[in-house]
């Protein structure tokens, strides 16, 4: 992992009308990092991730990667969300390859990328099936293998196991953590789900309830893979848990 501060935001504040969402947050990202957003429900971690992307603007603060103002024309966002979003009339294989040609990426590098993601989510057997012909879990496979190929700067994944099963999800999230080691990926990555987050991050941001803050930054320094029955994982788990609670 690189000690080279990817995003940097400081006093990220995000008002709509009288209603403060986020309250002067401040928080550096290293590049390689695989960081968990988790906090109570509607406490704006959506709206968070938004801001990150410039879908909204901010009220005040401000967000740079690579020491730039955030800009999606000239920074290699991603993005995964909770519902399936693969093209349904491309082919595994063209939703693989979609954002690289749209970068206008080399015929090499399009094949060369093409092939390893296919290989690293065992995907080569369904490389010329259409998504509608594929279970839903096989479909956000795909989605991630899209996102992951274009090695981007930075990578937002908004709950995208929200609709899964336990045994699915921890299958998917261990495919993420390949993808990630391999392409060196910076991954911001929202859930709910407080086991997800100990068993996929670097670093936890706790937030708090609105007007939302930065609870606590906290290291999750866990050998991988991860086990979840070991008394340090669950211990982890039950304070992150703890520190999510408002009552």
């Amino acid at each position: 992992m690189s000690e080279d501060v990817k995003v940097k935001v400081r006093g990220l504040t995000k008002c709509f009308g009288d209603l403060k969402v986020l309250d002067d947050i401040s928080f550096d990202i290293k590049k390689g990092d695989f960081v968990c957003i988790v906090g109570p429900t509607g406490c704006g971690k959506t709206t968070f991730l938004n801001l990150l992307v410039k879908l909204l603007e901010p009220t005040k603060g401000d967000i740079l990667i690579d020491g730039e103002p955030a800009d999606p024309k000239k920074h290699n966002l991603s993005f995964v969300f909770q519902e399936p979003s693969a093209f349904p009339w491309l082919t595994v294989e063209e939703n693989i390859r979609y954002g690289l040609e749209t970068k206008g990426c080399s015929a090499s590098l399009i094949k060369e990328r093409t092939d390893e993601i296919l290989g690293l989510l065992g995907l080569e057997k369904f490389r010329k099936s259409y998504p509608h012909e594929l279970s839903t879990s096989t479909e956000q496979r795909i989605v991630i293998g899209r996102s992951f190929a274009l090695h981007p700067d930075l990578l937002l994944m908004d709950e995208p196991y929200g609709q899964m099963d336990i045994k699915m999800r921890y299958y998917l999230e261990d495919e993420v953590i390949k993808l990630w080691k391999a392409t060196e990926s910076t991954v911001i990555f929202i859930t709910h789900n407080v086991e997800e987050a100990v068993y996929l991050a670097d670093k936890c941001l706790i937030l708090s309830q609105k007007p939302t803050t930065i609870k606590e930054e906290l290291k999750i320094d866990l050998p991988r893979p991860r086990d979840i029955s070991s008394k340090e994982f669950v211990d982890l788990r039950e304070y992150v848990t703890s520190q999510i609670k408002w009552w």
